[in-house]
């Protein structure tokens, strides 16, 4: 097959051997899955010690506290201390509770709108319409949470130090944010773009910034690129209940049996803990203490964080590599180069995302809708396709990479033509 090689010639005059490339590559009857960004098996692997711990009769937390019984809203001490570093706030301003970061998201947003923060006069739902402003291309489990509790969504563009800062500063109740190694894009917010939404003005007194730190040791580089500290910073402008922060071990030990953090000023760890006092009476603190014997300190988190870049950084290499061997000389075509997190974001030529997609999915490469990574799944550009490289083998990786730049190929000839 020799249909790549020659992406150097003009791409509307191959149309006709381009469909013959791709009909053998569909040939092959692959089954391959770029959608979600999950850990592999052999990252899971990484964490099997974990399946063995506590262990039997080793329940007991610090304060004689016994792991298997009810309590401990906040989550056990020893936890909220070994996590701190990694959100940036001290331990009595941690909340560690189950598995899902996404589930701590989704629900301070329902506690806003039904009761509303620790600065509202009223709860959100009955302050009128509420609108967030949206990172694009985002993260669609952020707009999920919007559409389903009918939250207005505004996009604005991301450029390669954070959001457009001069769209934010307009902004009414909420700004979604992942600050390091943003999905889809890896973008890394810069310490001027944090400091002015840090010190910004906001029509609302109780504007919050979810502040979705979930790749904050995800490096896929020598490099742990480091991010000013934004609850020290609203602090310092006298904002310091203007951000929740998020994070967990879910791409850090087991995916789906990780923790959950919240971190934030006094007054918002109250408030969240009055909140959740109706809907809980503790976490699962057997999980809380066997996470805290495996990891031991931030030390043990950062080692094994390496050890996941020596098994997800070779992948993302040999899709940057394909595509830049396939695609470097097609117009309208660019991807992103990040130096941690789980994705890349590919551009296609405007109004071929969906094409590209649709065409991928007859190949047998699954890849996220396009559209996933902007407000109500409309792309307006339809340019935008998120690429997740970690779950499937090397090997096949590359593969998939190889028939995605068929299908780019493909769809910019029909779209010439």
């Amino acid at each position: 097959m020799t249909g790549f090689a020659a992406s150097n010639s003009p791409v509307a005059g191959r149309l006709s051997e381009l469909r013959q490339n791709y009909e053998a590559f569909k040939a092959r009857g692959l089954k391959l899955n770029l959608t979600r960004g999950k850990p592999s098996a052999a990252q899971l692997e990484l964490s099997e010690e974990l399946l063995r711990l506590p262990g039997a009769g080793k329940y007991m937390a610090e304060g004689a506290t016994d792991c298997r019984n009810y309590g401990g809203l906040q989550g056990l001490a020893e936890v909220r201390r070994l996590f701190a570093g990694m959100v940036g706030a001290p331990a009595e301003q941690v909340v560690v509770a189950n598995n899902s970061s996404l589930a701590l998201m989704h629900d301070c947003v329902a506690y806003a709108l039904l009761k509303g923060t620790c600065d509202s006069a009223a709860p959100w739902s009955r302050q009128g319409e509420v609108a967030f402003l949206c990172p694009v291309p985002g993260y669609d489990r952020h707009f999920k949470i919007c559409e389903d509790y009918g939250i207005r969504m505004i996009p604005v563009a991301m450029r390669e130090d954070g959001p457009d800062m001069e769209e934010v500063e307009a902004s009414i109740k909420g700004l979604w944010c992942m600050p390091k190694y943003s999905n889809p894009t890896g973008t890394t917010y810069s310490e001027a773009v944090i400091g002015r939404l840090a010190a910004m003005k906001t029509a609302a007194a109780d504007f919050r910034l979810f502040w979705d730190n979930a790749y904050a040791v995800h490096h896929l580089t020598g490099e742990r690129v480091e991010i000013a500290n934004m609850l020290e910073l609203c602090a310092r402008h006298g904002q310091a209940n203007r951000a929740f922060v998020f994070a967990s071990t879910s791409k850090i030990t087991l995916a789906g049996a990780g923790l959950a953090l919240f971190a934030g000023s006094k007054e918002n760890v109250k408030w969240l803990l009055a909140r959740m006092t109706p809907r809980t009476i503790g976490p699962d603190k057997l999980n809380q203490l066997r996470h805290v014997l495996f990891l031991k300190n931030e030390a043990g988190i950062l080692e094994l964080m390496d050890q996941h870049r020596a098994l997800i950084a070779p992948k993302f290499q040999k899709v940057l590599e394909v595509f830049e061997a396939k695609l470097s000389r097609v117009p309208g075509v660019s991807w992103t180069r990040p130096k941690g997190g789980y994705f890349i974001s590919l551009e296609v030529p405007k109004g071929c995302a969906r094409r590209v997609v649709a065409l991928a999915m007859e190949a047998g490469i699954e890849l996220t809708p396009a559209g996933a990574t902007h407000p109500y799944g409309k792309d307006p550009e339809d340019r935008t396709i998120r690429i997740a490289p970690t779950f499937p083998e090397l090997a096949e990786v590359g593969q998939a990479a190889e028939g995605v730049a068929f299908c780019v190929l493909l769809s910019a000839a029909e779209k010439a033509a």
